[in-house]
């Protein structure tokens, strides 16, 4: 036997054994210092300042691959989805398909973008926002990671049409950062009111909202979980929307929506 090959094998393994035991020995990495221009930075990593717009972007592949390219950078504006010739989704219907309520046909389709003054997203299931943040290089963020990100937000007591948070219309979504006093103290806009907004959590499916008594008058319907109901668990919704008054706020939570349902009242951001 050639003595070379005998010893290859031996000299593999030493070198699969070194480099593991490099990788164990690695430092955690850093958390970031600083985020990309359409988020803002929430302890170890980024929340968009801006609840999520949903973009179809032509020829992702082709023409449009520097664009898509800047929207998961979170360089894109809007004068350059205009110019790549992107339409914007679920402003006032659920006009999403190809892409599914269940998030199928959905890659590399439709985008999640943070930008300001623009109406946001809705009519969208939760598995189609996964998918839009997900195709833009980012996600839903956790439950508390959507706490962290919205602390500071001034709670409603009124709503003054114009720089208060949105959260005393009959129908109208507010156009992105459009109220300058509804802002988090890490420097997001609109968690409180405007829409409610879908985080990655799911639970069994809530029955009840029993509030939080003396703590707080916001939303509280995460109780009473029901796990034989056909059609799925809970998955969390936080913030409240555009009609919800006083109910609306940070620790505004809502479990009784199952992750397929889409309506005129809900919305998501992503993070990173």
């Amino acid at each position: 036997m050639n003595k070379n090959m005998s010893l290859r094998p031996i000299g593999l393994s030493l070198v699969a054994l070194i480099w593991a035991v490099a990788a164990q020995a690695a430092p955690p990495k850093d958390p970031p210092t600083k985020c990309a221009l359409d988020a803002v930075l929430v302890g170890a990593g980024c929340m968009d300042t801006y609840e999520a717009s949903v973009w179809r972007i032509p020829d992702p592949f082709g023409a449009n691959k520097g664009l898509v390219k800047n929207v998961k950078k979170g360089k894109a504006e809007m004068q350059d989805l205009i110019d790549g010739g992107a339409t914007q989704l679920g402003t006032v219907s659920d006009n999403y398909a190809p892409c599914t309520d269940n998030g199928q046909n959905c890659a590399n389709d439709i985008f999640a973008v943070s930008l300001p003054a623009v109406t946001p997203a809705r009519y969208i299931t939760w598995f189609q926002a996964q998918e839009a943040c997900t195709n833009s290089a980012k996600r839903l963020p956790s439950n508390a990671e959507w706490q962290a990100a919205a602390n500071g937000t001034p709670d409603p007591g009124g709503d003054n049409g114009t720089t208060d948070c949105n959260t005393a219309s009959t129908f109208t979504v507010a156009a992105t950062g459009s109220r300058s006093l509804c802002l988090s103290s890490r420097g997001a806009y609109d968690m409180v009111g405007n829409l409610f907004e879908w985080v990655a959590d799911w639970a069994p499916l809530s029955t009840a909202c029993p509030g939080w008594g003396a703590f707080s008058n916001d939303y509280q319907c995460f109780a009473g979980a029901d796990t034989t109901t056909t059609g799925g668990p809970g998955a969390l919704l936080r913030g409240g929307y555009f009609g919800g008054g006083t109910d609306a706020g940070p620790l505004a939570v809502v479990g009784y929506f199952q992750p397929s349902v889409a309506a005129y009242f809900i919305g998501f951001r992503c993070a990173r």
